[in-house]
């Protein structure tokens, strides 16, 4: 680590353990590389179960009267859609219509919601939404996050967890108690496998990750979780959308609950629609292994887009990547990539290149 980390995780020594240098993401050391290959870790989750500490994204907490009201002004979602025990993927976005960040946000009942988030302004674009209303926000690093993605993620959690977990659908989310501890599960991952997220506090969080990895599910680095996340075609912010994207650009108008009230960005959000510049796509390049990031795309003339997250995917045998290029570019067309010393070519194709029906994640 070159700079001093303002979090930190309750594993932190369990990912040292397993050969993390813990490198800074969101603030919190990550564990990046562990010393086990990054491709047994991606075999794992698609053949098994594998393990992610997601802690270092962000979790608040919104309770009081106006707390779905603040949600609805900071994020792209209709809250009265989303019922207790329910959460949503949804944008969050500058008063420009572009993407400040993406999160997820659970309606916990009671009055009480939680939203998790990247390394975008979520944090202070709610702050600022929340004043004068009746809500209190708090900010915690107690509550940690083990995302368990595989298909034996469900059995293997199931067998030591209070809450019979197969009838619980995807993205929803229930209080529970897993290998004794209190917890709350929710059917969500990063992987575009069948998954959970396993929210836990500190004191607890590491007898979880204990048992887990004793029950056999494999502890993954965020190398895995690369392999995984762009296969399945889910994007990172700070890579794949920036405050220059709008959702209609990246794939995310889904997020927009168009019928809902007033939200930051609405206005420029709708004027913006149908005159998108770019889109993002998935890209198949003709190379033995994985892309730096950062290479441009051209029609053999021009410019016409950028290589943003790269991987090789020893399982599908393809250097893959998620990529912007402009609207016009259609799926199918093989574009020229260059950058250092790369010169070759990539096919345009759609997402997700893994599983694309979405059966793995969606299964009843």
């Amino acid at each position: 680590m070159t700079e001093e980390l303002s979090r930190t995780s309750a594993l932190a020594d369990r990912h040292r353990a397993l050969g993390s240098g813990l490198e800074d993401w969101n603030g919190m050391g990550t564990a990046w590389t562990y010393d086990s290959d990054p491709n047994d870790e991606h075999d794992a989750v698609r053949e098994a179960a594998g393990m992610f500490d997601m802690s270092p994204l962000k979790k608040m907490f919104l309770r009081g009267p106006d707390a779905a009201a603040v949600l609805d002004h900071a994020t792209t979602r209709d809250m009265n859609r989303i019922a207790p025990g329910q959460s949503a993927y949804l944008s969050v976005l500058t008063g420009d219509g572009g993407m400040a960040d993406d999160a997820i946000v659970s309606n916990n009942g009671g009055g009480e919601w939680m939203i998790v988030h990247g390394s975008g302004d979520s944090m202070a674009l709610i702050e600022s939404s929340a004043k004068g209303r009746n809500v209190a926000l708090e900010f915690t690093d107690e509550l940690h996050d083990i995302s368990v993605q595989g298909p034996k993620a469900l059995d293997i959690l199931n067998a030591n967890c209070s809450l019979d977990l197969p009838p619980v659908k995807y993205f929803h989310h229930a209080p529970a108690k897993l290998f004794g501890h209190a917890c709350r599960i929710s059917r969500t991952g990063y992987s575009g496998e069948r998954g959970y997220e396993v929210f836990a506090d500190a004191s607890v969080v590491v007898d979880i990750w204990d048992n887990l990895a004793g029950a056999g599910v494999m502890p993954c680095s965020f190398t895995g979780l690369d392999k995984v996340r762009i296969e399945a075609g889910l994007l990172f912010y700070g890579y794949d959308m920036t405050t220059d994207n709008t959702p209609w650009e990246v794939g995310l108008g889904f997020t927009v609950s168009r019928g809902k009230g007033d939200f930051r960005g609405k206005a420029a959000l709708m004027a913006a629609e149908g005159k998108e510049k770019i889109r993002n796509v998935g890209l198949v390049i003709n190379h033995h292994g994985m892309v730096k990031g950062g290479e441009v795309l051209s029609n053999g003339i021009v410019a016409v887009g950028i290589v943003n997250s790269p991987c090789y995917s020893h399982r599908m045998k393809k250097s893959l990547a998620l990529g912007h290029v402009e609207a016009a570019v259609a799926e199918g067309m093989v574009l020229q990539l260059a950058g250092g010393d790369i010169d070759t070519t990539a096919r345009v194709v759609g997402l997700p290149m893994y599983d694309p029906r979405k059966l793995r994640t969606h299964a009843d």
